[in-house]
């Protein structure tokens, strides 16, 4: 199989995507669980 080398400038863009990608999911998923706090949490108070 052939290897394809990318070039430093595409590096650069996929890492800069990849950190973007992760902190969007990173995002979601606190999102998600303040979300789930509040519908839970909310209803044993009182």
């Amino acid at each position: 199989m052939d290897k394809i080398t990318l070039t430093d400038k595409q590096q650069k863009s996929r890492r800069g995507r990849n950190i973007a990608l992760g902190f969007a999911l990173a995002g979601l998923v606190v999102l998600f669980y303040v979300v789930t706090l509040i519908k839970f949490g909310g209803g044993m108070q009182g």
